[in-house]
């Protein structure tokens, strides 16, 4: 780390990303290049996209300032990545161990990582991060791009038609036992 003249601090900060779902990327066979995507909008660069999980426990150093937000450093992983998915989707945790208990806490976007990393001193027991999911509870379906909403649609509609089927022989394994017990009963 190291100290800048207007009293800022540069550094590297090191992010493991757990992520459970796949990105998306673009499709095409070359990448944009930087000046591309600086020109047009997000929008426009991607017009074809291809999804693949990153490799479990993916780790990425990072080199920020310590005036860096939270929000910056989940966009600029997501750059680093190729990622096109909505910044809005993943969130950056602050990851501690004591006690042999492993403590996460979601960060707020203006939370500035950095700052977090200089006060907790350099054990990553102590401080550390990770990139995951946006996991509020709440879901921002706006997030999803319309051929991923239309396949949420039809895992929903799979799940719900095993569930139904699950059911549906639970009760008719009742009821052939309880006519199995009429049937061996005798009146009286």
């Amino acid at each position: 780390m190291s100290l800048n003249k207007d009293g800022s601090y540069t550094g590297f900060i090191k992010v493991q990303l757990k992520l459970i779902r796949p990105v998306s990327v673009p499709a095409s066979k070359k990448a944009p290049s930087i000046q591309d995507v600086n020109k047009a909008p997000r929008s426009q660069v991607v017009t074809r996209r291809t999804s693949f999980y990153l490799p479990k426990d993916t780790i990425k150093h990072l080199h920020i300032i310590s005036r860096t937000r939270a929000s910056e450093v989940i966009e600029a992983l997501l750059k680093k990545f190729m990622v096109v998915d909505n910044p809005r989707k993943f969130a950056l945790f602050e990851r501690a161990e004591k006690d042999d208990q492993v403590y996460l806490r979601k960060l707020s976007d203006e939370e500035q990582p950095l700052h977090l990393r200089l006060l907790a001193g350099p054990n990553e027991k102590v401080l550390s991060f990770v990139l995951k999911e946006n996991e509020t509870g709440e879901v921002n379906w706006d997030a999803f791009s319309m051929p991923e909403l239309h396949n949420f649609l039809r895992i929903l509609q799979r799940e719900e038609e095993e569930h139904v089927r699950q059911i549906l022989h639970k009760y008719a394994r009742c009821r052939q036992k309880m006519q199995e017990a009429l049937t061996t009963r005798t009146p009286g």
